[in-house]
């Protein structure tokens, strides 16, 4: 049994592609026709493999596995964020950082930098220094929370990556490939869909088409942790 219907894929405008001209032809057989010079991406298969991804992330879910969503641009940030805290899951909502996850043991040292700041400045530690070196400490504090604040929980690789655009996220979906980590994306008819374990073609710039299939996908994990 399919996860959505047809009637919410077309009113979140999941099955708006990009202009003709800027397509990637390994997406041929996920669009439906051409219109106006946009591609219109078939919602058939859409469901078909959403579903499917469902079904996946929620067994893998109930084995205990752990979730990366990764979505960096504007239209996807705060979606990402919601659905993976609302999963209980980890996130990266900002620019990634190159090495997250092949070189994660560099980036744990700044994950435990950020979280030794985060106690000195709930101590109130950080207000006691000279005003020009607590705002440094500031300063610092803000920057590792923008960009580490969805993985500060983190103790190991992911087990699954849950990507909105695999064209924009390039060098993420890279690192996954390298290190053998499933990937579930959201893929617009501009994207490579070989080089992803489960495909779901969709609009990936309209807030509603992501919020509509990342939600989907976070009711999978709590779906199968109540399982």
């Amino acid at each position: 049994m399919s996860v959505v219907s047809l009637e919410e894929l077309l009113e979140a405008g999941v099955h708006f592609g990009h202009q003709s001209k800027r397509w990637n032809p390994k997406m041929f057989s996920y669009i439906y026709t051409e219109r106006n010079g946009i591609h219109i991406i078939d919602l058939v298969q859409t469901a078909k493999l959403l579903t499917e991804a469902y079904d996946w992330i929620k067994s893998e879910s109930k084995k205990g596995k752990t979730f990366l969503f990764l979505g960096t641009k504007r239209q996807a940030a705060g979606v990402v964020a919601k659905e993976a805290i609302r999963s209980n899951s980890y996130y990266v909502n900002q620019r990634w950082l190159g090495g997250l996850l092949t070189n994660w043991i560099t980036i744990k040292s700044r994950v435990d930098r950020l979280k030794a700041l985060e106690e000195s400045d709930k101590a109130g530690a950080i207000d006691t220094l000279p005003k020009k070196e607590a705002a440094l400490k500031r300063k610092e504090l803000s920057k590792l929370r923008k960009h580490l604040d969805g993985i500060k929980d983190m103790k190991k690789l992911p087990d699954l990556v849950i990507v909105v655009d695999p064209k924009k996220e390039y060098t993420a979906i890279q690192e996954c490939i390298k290190l053998n980590i499933p990937t579930v994306c959201m893929l617009d008819t501009n994207c490579n869909p070989e080089i992803i374990d489960i495909p779901i073609p969709s609009n990936d710039d309209a807030i509603r088409s992501i919020k509509l299939i990342v939600s989907k996908i976070a009711d999978a994990i709590l779906d199968g942790r109540e399982g």
